[in-house]
Parts: C-alpha cells; structure tokens; sequence
C-alpha cells in the first residue's frame, strides 16, 4: 500500500511510518516540521512570514484586505510538488486543518488530494471543529475549553482553537467531512465526541516505537527528580500554571529531597535527553487519556502526571495505575507528588506498569496493522 499522512505535530505520523514501512509499505509525510519540535517531514513545507517584521505586514494585510499571505505561500509551494502527491491508496489528514491555511487555500490544496488518490482519512487527534463544538456544549467535559470559559486563557492565545467555531472552518469541516471514508481518533479525549457520528471509524491509540524509546527500571538512591517541560504556546491549555505553583509549594516542603527541572520550547530531542533522570514528568491537566509526550515518557518507565480519566482506566481495564491522573487543582497535584515523593516505592512499581501498559496497547506495529484494517474497510 502506498500511503500519504499530512501533517505532523506529535511524532504519531512519524512513529505510524515507522511501523507501515516495517509491514512493508511506502510511506511519506506531508507537511510542516512544526517549529521548535522539528519532526522528521519527507515533503517539508515552510510556513513564511510567521516571524518579525514580515508576520507584522502579514496581520495589517490580512485585517485590511482579508488576504492571508502565509496561506497563499503554503500554496504555491505544495503546487510546486503536486505531481508528488498523486496515486495514493490512502491519504491522511492529521486534522481539519492540517496546512494551517484559511479556509480558501486549505481547500484548494485538499480538493486535489482528495481528487488524486484513492482514500482519504481525518484524524482526530487534537482540536477539530466537531471536538471543539462538543467542548463547548458540554462545558463539564474535561478539556483545555474550560480553562478559556473559566477566563484563564487569553481568546488571542486561544485563537487556533477558536478558529473552529467560526463559519469558515465549518465549512472547511462539511467540506472535508463529504470526502472523507472515515475519522479516526487517537485517544479517549476525541472519542467521547465522536460516538454518534456516523463516519466515526472508532479510536486507534497512538503508536509508540518502543524499539527507539530505552526502557530503564527506575531507581531512587539520592533526590526524586520532577521534569516539567514547557510549550509556551500552550501554557494555559495544558495547566502548567497550576504545574509551576504546584512544584514552587513542592520545593519549599521538601527541599533538598526533590529536584525540579523545568525547560520551555526546546528542541524535541533535548526535551526527551533532559527528561532522561527523572522520575516524575508533568505533562497535563485537562485531559482524559495521554497525549504523545506522556506516553513517551511511560515508555521511558517516568510517573506521568496527565490525563487518566475512569473513561480511559475502563477502555483499557486498569486495575491498577500507569499514571497519574491529573487535575486543575493545586491542592490536589501537592497531595499526589507528596505521597509519591513519601512513598517512592510507588514511583518504581508505577514506573514498570507504565512501560508494561506501553507495549501491550500502543505498540506501533500492532497499531500500524490497526490503521490498516480501518483503511480496507472503508
């Protein structure tokens, strides 16, 4: 099978290649090498003037004129290699909006796609229009939306999740949703609100190459280390500012017991070096199931404290835990890292399950063979 995933901004496309290619199919990814993280792309596009000077004329032409200059260069250069991106068995879009472009130049490049390969499916791995209208209408439902109703989060900050409320990415959306066989979501917090929709291929978890990924039993001789890495991007939407008040009552309670490392907007491969020593990685509060980094660092044997809501333990029948369920609570986080810290025990069991828990539900060859199956389906 010949295959095309778009867009990449976790390593899910990355590590999903991995295993295609080792069952024997030819894989290539589309798109932006998502700044600072800088995942491997086969067809690299850059998105221009997003910086300085040049992103200041950008905003002043966009708001006078409503012509997206960044967009309409996105275009220009996937035309350039369009023969490129023809005669595909199945193409994957990584989400609604996978070029980052408005609505007109985003279409223009899907229609293509969509006119020159056999397949065609969306992903529902982080904020979409029907994830973002569900959020909203079930403001109770955990995710990064409650945060922005609660007034923490900036609308200018929150701006590439508010997008999709607007009218044209609805009809980017109904655009898309009539020429795709079917969605797919990477975890429990995508599958929740796609349940009753009728394209809904069911969830995939994300595939981790545990081949890549050194398991080492933890061990605590010394101080228990905290990492906290930082995307200043999405500061609010992940909880960190409840992360840092959390570990600043920490360091005062235990002193010399603990160190903390925290690191923001480096390099993919620095952020995985550096959290190498820890023991305890903070990745989010207002999730349900792990993102990619969390489940990385379980990979690593860490105790992630992220999403681990009781609609994942019973998906995936846990009886005992692989991580820690995380909340926007500080009270809550200080009591969680004090009984590990007092307990550290804990830490290694925990540790073990979570590499456990890695291999037996996300392993990528077993996921690849997964992404298959829905595809010859539809």
């Amino acid at each position: 099978m010949k295959v095309l995933l778009v867009g990449e901004f976790s390593r899910l496309h990355n590590s999903l290649k991995e295993g295609l290619q080792e069952l024997g199919h030819e894989v290539y990814i589309l798109g932006h090498q998502d700044g600072f993280k800088n995942y491997p792309v086969d067809f690299p596009i850059e998105k221009k003037w997003d910086n300085g000077f040049l992103k200041k004329i950008k905003v002043i032409v966009n708001t006078i004129f409503g012509f997206d200059i960044s967009s309409y260069l996105t275009y220009l250069q996937f035309k350039k290699n369009k023969a490129k991106f023809t005669g595909f068995d199945v193409v994957q879009l990584i989400n609604e909006n996978s070029f980052y472009c408005q609505y007109y130049y985003e279409k223009k490049i899907l229609n293509f796609l969509f006119q020159n390969n056999s397949k065609t499916y969306l992903l529902s791995s982080g904020y979409d229009y029907l994830n973002v209208k569900y959020c909203f209408e079930n403001p109770n439902y955990k995710s990064g939306i409650q945060g922005y109703l609660a007034g923490r989060i900036n609308p200018k900050i929150f701006g590439n999740v508010l997008k999709f409320r607007t009218s044209s990415f609805k009809k980017l959306h109904q655009f898309i949703y009539s020429n795709i066989q079917g969605i797919i979501a990477s975890d429990i917090d995508y599958h929740i609100p796609l349940l009753k929709n009728s394209k809904y291929s069911g969830l995939i978890p994300n595939p981790i190459n545990t081949a890549k990924i050194e398991f080492k039993p933890l061990t605590i001789s010394d101080k228990i280390v905290i990492f906290h890495g930082i995307n200043e991007t999405n500061y609010y939407k992940k909880g960190n500012d409840y992360f840092e008040k959390a570990l600043r009552i920490i360091a005062k309670k235990y002193g010399s017991k603990v160190e903390i490392i925290t690191t923001r907007d480096i390099p993919y491969s620095a952020y995985i070096n550096l959290y190498n020593k820890a023991h305890i990685v903070l990745d989010q509060t207002y999730a349900n199931d792990q993102g990619y980094n969390a489940l990385e660092a379980m990979a690593k044997g860490k105790v992630v404290f992220t999403g681990a809501e009781k609609e994942f333990t019973e998906h995936y029948n846990l009886k005992e835990k692989v991580c820690i369920n995380a909340i926007p609570d500080i009270d809550y986080l200080v009591m969680k890292l004090s009984f590990l810290i007092e307990n550290p025990n804990e830490i290694i069991a925990i540790g073990k399950r979570a590499r456990a828990f890695i291999e037996k539900e996300h392993n990528y060859l077993r996921i690849a063979n997964k992404y298959l199956e829905t595809w010859n389906k539809g």
